[in-house]
Order: structure tokens, then sequence, then C-alpha cells
């Protein structure tokens, strides 16, 4: 199978893009189901991924469904490993090269690439339970456009249970709920006609960008503000193996993730007020834990004034990119993408 990289998605700062719609380049009729897994140097854990996607695939193949990786520009074996799992799949499988960095920005060219009527939002770190199409379906049969996130259990245990939901409740997101966490970026799906209606990730927010993170948050908080549900389910579950064991490693991640929902509460700040009324309670919480009141997390001993240094800090920042205008239109160059483009087709 030929690996090609994709035409890098033009950046708009306004919420609504342009449509997305199956990629013209893609033959044969189109999936039910696209599984998108954005990675960057993380071969080792993409490829028992990959193995637990094809495997539920197996499992339930009256719901075709089809694979498309995005490599954020990595500089291990990735895209040579990618190019030998591509030749071996026995599900439709596509590698897309983005050499511009940040989670969000892969997501987008995984969007750009992707064929499904539904589509499905995997973290690169994470296995899919054998059963996870099963589910999807029935919860995709009702033709409601909603986004929809699943269970997430700790794949491994030795590591600290964050980044987790276990909740057993079926519920919505409402605005009594802070929507950072509801449902995990690591297992999240809508309908093709639902990312259509939202647009592109922010590429200010997540992984690798300068907010570092919430960029699946922030598209939760605009399907909101669009009238399109947003659901967690207590099956569809993937396996989250994060590797963090010790608590410095989630104290960063407890600080990335407010950073990322302070950036968020200014950029919606006049549409969804209600984020605000979170910032209050982070805040009255905090004054509390110096009066012996409750920690955030008391198992992992995890403090809320973290989330209202770093809510505020994550506003500031935001403030900054706004004013400089970023980002712009990506400008890659013709040698950077042609590099890029041969890293990935070397067989």
């Amino acid at each position: 199978m030929t690996i090609k990289s994709p035409q890098l998605l033009p950046h708009n700062r306004s919420t609504m893009l342009a449509p997305i719609s199956a990629d013209p380049r893609s033959h044969g009729p189109a999936p039910e189901v696209s599984f998108i897994v954005c990675t960057r140097d993380r071969v080792a854990v993409l490829e028992p991924c990959i193995k637990s996607i094809q495997a539920a695939c197996r499992a339930h193949p009256a719901f075709v469904a089809e694979l498309v990786v995005v490599d954020n520009g990595s500089t291990d074996r990735t895209a040579e490993r990618l190019a030998s799992i591509a030749d071996m799949s026995d599900i439709p499988f596509t590698a897309v090269c983005e050499p511009r960095r940040g989670l969000a920005a892969a997501r987008n060219a995984g969007l750009k690439r992707a064929r499904g009527r539904v589509l499905v939002f995997v973290d690169d770190d994470c296995a899919v339970h054998r059963d996870y199409l099963r589910d999807l379906q029935r919860h995709y049969a009702t033709g409601e456009r909603v986004i929809r996130g699943g269970r997430v259990e700790i794949g491994d245990a030795r590591d600290l249970p964050f980044t987790i939901k276990r909740s057993l409740v079926r519920e919505r997101l409402t605005p009594d709920v802070h929507p950072g966490g509801f449902v995990l970026g690591c297992n999240m799906t809508m309908h093709r006609d639902v990312a259509a209606r939202i647009g592109y990730f922010d590429e200010r927010f997540g992984a690798g960008g300068p907010l570092r993170s919430a960029e699946d948050t922030d598209y939760l908080v605009r399907a909101v503000l669009l009238g399109i549900p947003v659901e967690y389910v207590p099956d569809m579950t993937i396996f989250h193996h994060h590797g963090r064991r010790d608590r410095k490693a989630i104290e960063k991640l407890h600080r990335d993730y407010s950073l990322g929902n302070g950036g968020l509460c200014l950029k919606h700040v006049r549409a969804a007020p209600w984020l605000l009324r979170h910032f209050y309670w982070a805040a009255r919480a905090a004054f509390r834990e110096l009066a012996n009141g409750p920690w955030f997390d008391h198992e992992l001993k995890l403090s809320h004034w973290p989330i209202v240094f770093m809510n505020m800090l994550g506003a500031a920042k935001f403030a900054v990119l706004l004013a400089a205008r970023w980002p712009e239109a990506p400008q890659v160059r013709q040698d950077q993408q042609a590099n890029a483009e041969a890293r990935v087709n070397t067989p």
C-alpha cells in the first residue's frame, strides 16, 4: 500500500471551517467507521494500539472500518513501521504525514483523510476493547448527531489512575459539569456531519501546541454552543497505557490540563460564560484547602492551587496568541514537505 503525505490544511481562526468531506483521492465505497490515531515518536506503544483496532474490526466485520494513522513528524522508526504494517493490514489502512507539530494539527490531518460515516479518535497509547465496534454500532443506530465518548480504563495496573473515566452512568454534558474530562479525547467519536458542523480542531490547543492541552475540550464546548449534545456512555471501552507511574509526571499533566482550560475559558468567555463558574469553584476550593478542606484528588495528592494558577496563566497566554494572531496560515517550505513525504514513503 502506498503511504502518501496529505495536503496540509489551511488554518482558519474561526471555529467554523471548510466542510469536512471524504478525501477525493480515495476510491471504493466509504467505510462505516474511521479510526483516527495520531502519533509522534512512540512506535513501541503504537503497534499494540493498531493490533487492538485490527482485532476489534475482525471481531465485528459487519461494521466496516478503516484505520488512519497520522505521523506527526516522528524522528524514530514510525514511518518505516507504518509502511510495513500497511502492507500486512487486513483492514483498509492509510498512513498520513503531518510535519506541523501538535496534536490538533495531527487530528485535523486525520479528519481530512478519513472517509467513514462515524469518526473515532483513539490515542496511540490505548488499546481498543474487542467489542468496541459492537457497542459503537448500537449507539449510532439511532442516527442522532452527537459527540459520544466511552469508558477509559487503566491499561497497566502499574500506571497511576489518571486520564481515565470509569463512570457506570450514561449522561450528557450540562453547564454544571466542567467539560474537561467529560469525554476524553483518547476515546471520542462523532458522526461525520457533526465534525462538518464544528470544523477542525483549534491548533492553539493540544499537546505540542502553545496551550499544551484541551483541544478535545474546546471541541466539546464548540459542539455545545452549536446545540450538539455531548454524551458519555459506560461501554465503548478502551484501555489507556499512559505509562505515568510517579507523582511528578501526574503533576505536570495536571498543570498542562489546567493551562489549556485557562485558555479555553478566555476563548469562550462571551459565548460560554458558564465556564467562569468552574474557575470560581476551583478558586473557592483552593482557599478551602488552606483550612484543611478537601484536595482536588486526595489519592494522588493533587491540589486545587495549580488549577487556579495555570488557568490564569493559560488565559494570559491565549490573550498573547490572540494579539499575535497566531497561528497564521501554515507556510511549510517545499523542501521540508518533500523531506517529510520521503520519510514516509521510504520502504
